[in-house]
């Protein structure tokens, strides 16, 4: 599984997930391009992958502004001089009760983990389609697939990314693009294990592997999505879970 001279786009790259990635594609042979909002956190995750002898920029980017995500793609083009592969990996939300919630904070879930995935795609399907090659991954939830309470908007948007993954897998598919989703579950990342001690023991007796996920098993069945090793495999979505999660 190799990827010799890729050039691929992780957004939400400075943490977590989307570190993961960046790494695991660079190491495959990717030239990476770590997006955040987090500038100083994007430019970490690429020093750490260039001082490992692999070649990778940071580009600070607002995945809720289209035009900084289209500006970000487009550097990153005139930067390797190609855009063959995007993780749609940043997300975001907060825990609580629906009716407690606002507009505004409606707004942002949407914008982040639903607009922005979609900015991000359309961007690199310009260069995708006319190369007649791409391959992208979305980075969902698995509480689109099942819910979960207190992530009644996040829910929602990350169910969007799976119908938004099905329905692009389709119409790419001409272009020679495949198009697929990721839906982690519990995965040892600040937005997890920030949570009370109580609730993660909680968690990992409802796990049959009785662990918390890491982010390089997310990163593992997203570079294989990336490779030619998948290349009949678009459309799908795949739970990355530990069993605590069994969806048709």
């Amino acid at each position: 599984m190799e990827l010799e001279d890729r050039v691929a786009i992780i957004t939400g790259g400075a943490q977590g997930i989307g570190e993961a990635t960046a790494n695991k594609l660079a190491e495959l042979g990717a030239k990476v391009a770590v997006l955040d909002i987090n500038l100083e956190g994007a430019e970490a995750v690429a020093s750490r992958i260039r001082n490992a002898h692999f070649d990778a920029i940071a580009v600070q980017t607002d995945i809720a502004r289209r035009e900084q995500v289209e500006s970000a793609v487009t550097e990153v083009f005139n930067r390797f001089g190609s855009v063959d592969i995007l993780i749609n990996n940043a997300g975001w939300t907060e825990s609580h009760p629906f009716i407690a919630e606002d507009e505004a904070y409606w707004n942002k879930i949407i914008d982040i983990n639903l607009k922005g995935p979609i900015f991000a795609s359309r961007a690199a399907l310009r260069y995708m389609c006319e190369n007649t090659f791409g391959k992208i991954v979305n980075v969902a939830s698995d509480a689109a697939r099942v819910g979960n309470a207190g992530e009644v908007l996040y829910s929602a948007a990350k169910g969007g990314i799976v119908s938004f993954t099905k329905s692009l897998a389709r119409e790419v598919a001409r272009y020679n693009v495949n198009v697929n989703c990721v839906c982690p579950g519990p995965i040892n990342t600040p937005l997890v294990s920030h949570q009370p001690e109580k609730m993660l023991m909680a968690l990992k007796k409802m796990i049959p592997f009785r662990r918390i996920g890491e982010p390089i098993e997310v990163a593992h069945v997203i570079a294989f999505l990336c490779s030619n090793d998948a290349s009949y495999v678009t459309g799908q979505t795949i739970s990355v879970s530990g069993g605590l999660t069994t969806v048709g």
